[in-house]
């Protein structure tokens, strides 16, 4: 989901060399543990920096460990008219060449900063290697460097297809005219033998990713699997690229929900201009925060077919991001005292977000409020309350993304879509909790007198629809499957078969 933690930002160093804006994906709440106060946001992955040694320059590996999900890191130290410079590479989010900040290298310890994302390593040389200490946001994780780069895990992902495909494949691109023309590029798969075929756009959950929803850390690429398996049953589908992302053009930045809507609507026109698929037919498949984005397009758009929503809230945004936040730190192991109060921080940090609308005042409020706890002698947790904390939380609870999201109920849509509607969730999902999101939707639909719909809640799945046990976030790429073969089944059928 575009939902994602605080601390990633891979957005942030859009504009750094190299950097080819990867996945978000849909990751929330990733680094909640047991002492950090974390806000929750929707969505993606953390990209961390790194160190250097002593004297030696050249390049280092790395890898960061966090919730069981393993990140690479290669630094490349250089010297330069006697100042030290790093570079970072990411190579499971395929970031590469980002310019570290500063490099600053006494006697054996060596520290590297990335000032822009707020991230620090620093470590010392001994033995050949770097062993040192990981920092972002005042969250803190070990890290060694070695001279190694190891070998490159192997994984399997055998549901992702392989030539030759039994349908055409086609590079489509379309304009967004109301997001001043940007040109966004997708790819249109159609069944072979099946004439004026029905057709769904997929949308991507929360952060910049590419039309096939990739998930680099993790090697899945959901979206590619879905569509090939939609087209094999007879179904076309279009999926594209994130603005600014792969080959479309436009920015992430200071973008909402609401103009990535905007998106999907040039989408639908397009498909509106082909004269070989079903014009009246054209349905729209969400997952995560594409499950809000879907009905927002729905509630506009009476001509839209059909509508399934994956993992779709079904209620606040605030409510959301909570209920995310307290089934990680449970996962997680989180405390009962710890949890409550992070609990109580957020509910009152986005209760700031719905009733004040001025930006630089709320930014005020949220500052107030967080210096009152930390100066509070009664509080025991005052002493994560930093400067730095305080500073993120500003940062992230201000940004236009978040904060729409938080005042954003998807009812007030859901309550406008009269076209048929499938709407999933696991049992599992511990990003998008399935027992309050699909009552939500179920709600919002019958106020809008829709009797077109099915609502189920899919057994041992989590938010990727993955058969899995405990819908932890450390499963995810643990997991050799990308997509149940019964949630498929169950789309592909209501689409061709059961709608309405």
């Amino acid at each position: 989901m575009r939902l994602q933690i605080i601390a990633s930002s891979l957005e942030e160093l859009i504009s750094e060399g190299g950097l080819n804006k990867p996945l978000k994906y849909k990751v929330m709440n990733r680094l909640l543990a047991k002492k950090w106060i974390i806000i929750s946001c929707m969505g993606i992955l953390l990209i961390p920096f790194g160190a250097s040694a002593q004297n030696l320059l050249g390049d280092w590996y790395g890898t960061l460990e966090v919730q069981g999900m393993k990140l690479r890191i290669v630094f490349h130290i250089q010297k330069d008219s006697g100042t030290y410079k790093t570079t970072m590479d990411s190579p499971d989010q395929g970031a590469k060449g980002i310019a570290c900040s500063a490099t600053k290298v006494e006697g054996n310890q060596l520290e590297i900063a990335l000032e822009k994302i707020k991230m620090r390593y620093a470590g010392q040389f001994t033995g050949g290697v770097i062993k040192g200490t990981f920092s972002q946001s005042g969250m803190e994780f070990p890290m060694v460097l070695s001279r190694e780069a190891g070998e490159e895990e192997v994984v399997r992902r055998p549901q992702e297809p392989a030539g030759p495909l039994p349908y055409s494949a086609e590079q489509v691109y379309f304009v967004n005219k109301s997001a001043g023309g940007i040109k966004l590029a997708g790819t249109l798969t159609i069944p072979k033998g099946v004439e004026h075929p029905k057709v769904v756009i997929l949308i991507s959950g929360s952060g910049p990713q590419n039309r096939d929803e990739e998930v680099k850390a993790f090697h899945h690429r959901p979206f590619l699997v879905w569509s090939d398996y939609l087209t094999r049953q007879g179904i076309a589908v279009l999926r594209f690229d994130d603005r600014g992302v792969g080959e479309s053009e436009g920015s992430q930045e200071g973008a909402t929900s609401a103009d990535f809507a905007t998106d999907v609507e040039s989408a639908v026109s397009y498909l509106r201009t082909r004269k070989d698929i079903g014009f009246s037919q054209i349905g729209l498949m969400g997952h995560s925060e594409g499950g809000l984005i879907a009905p927002m397009v729905a509630a506009k758009d009476q001509g839209i077919g059909f509508m399934v929503l994956l993992a779709g809230p079904g209620v606040a945004g605030d409510v959301v991001l909570r209920s995310q936040a307290n089934r990680i730190g449970e996962l997680s192991g989180g405390t009962k005292d710890v949890l409550e109060y992070n609990d109580r921080l957020r509910a009152k940090l986005y209760e700031l977000v719905k009733t004040e609308p001025d930006t630089g005042l709320l930014k005020n409020k949220i500052q107030e409020y967080l210096l009152s706890l930390r100066t509070n002698p009664n509080d025991q947790h005052a002493k994560e309350i930093t400067d730095k904390m305080i500073e993120t939380q500003v940062h992230a609870l201000c940004s236009p993304w978040l904060n729409y999201f938080i005042r954003t109920n998807p009812i007030d849509y859901l309550s406008k879509v009269h076209c048929p509607v499938l709407a999933l969730n696991g049992d599992k999902d511990s990003q998008v909790l399935s027992e309050m999101n699909l009552k939500g939707i179920k709600k919002g639909l019958q106020l809008a007198g829709n009797n077109h719909f099915r609502i189920e809640e899919m057994k041992d799945l989590n938010h990727l629809f993955q058969t899995c046990k405990t819908g932890g976030l450390e499963e995810y790429g643990k997991i050799e499957e990308t997509v149940s073969p019964k949630a498929m089944e169950l789309v592909a059928d209501w689409i061709v078969n059961g709608r309405g």
